[in-house]
C-alpha cells in the first residue's frame, strides 16, 4: 500500500509505501537538506511533527522524543511508518536549513522561467 505525505514547511507531497520509513521516502524528493542522521532512531536530525495521519513507529531514543512529545505527534521520521495519508512538519534541528533548500530551490525556477530559459 502506498500513502500520499505533505510536507507543510515546503508545500511538497510524496509517495511513502507502508513498509518504508518517512524517512526513506522523504529521500526520494531528491534534493539535499533532507535532514537525514543515523537513520537508526539515535540521532534527532530527521525529527518532524505528524499533523494527521495514522502511523506506526518504532522505538526511538528519549534522549531526542520524550514520552509527552511523541504523545503529541513529535517522532524521528527514520522510525516512523505510515498507514494512512499523512500531513507533517519538519521541526527540531533541520527546520530552517530544510526550508532554506526548498526557498532556494523556488528561486531559481523562478528565475529561470522569468528569463526564458
Amino acid at each position: 500500500m502506498t500513502y500520499t505525505i505533505d510536507i507543510l514547511n515546503t508545500q511538497e507531497s510524496y509517495s511513502c509505501r507502508a513498509n518504508e520509513s518517512l524517512l526513506d521516502g522523504m529521500a526520494r524528493l531528491g534534493r539535499k537538506g533532507i535532514p537525514v542522521g543515523c537513520r537508526g532512531g539515535g540521532c534527532g536530525i530527521c525529527k518532524i511533527r505528524i499533523e494527521s495521519g495514522e502511523y506506526t513507529a518504532k522505538k526511538m531514543s528519549r534522549c531526542h522524543v520524550s514520552e509527552e512529545e511523541q504523545a503529541a505527534g513529535v517522532v524521528l521520521a527514520c522510525k516512523v511508518f505510515p498507514l494512512s495519508d499523512i500531513t507533517l512538519r519538519v521541526i527540531g534541528k533541520c527546520q530552517r536549513q530544510f526550508e532554506r533548500k526548498c526557498v532556494k530551490a523556488e528561486t531559481f525556477l523562478l528565475a529561470t522561467s522569468e528569463s526564458g530559459e
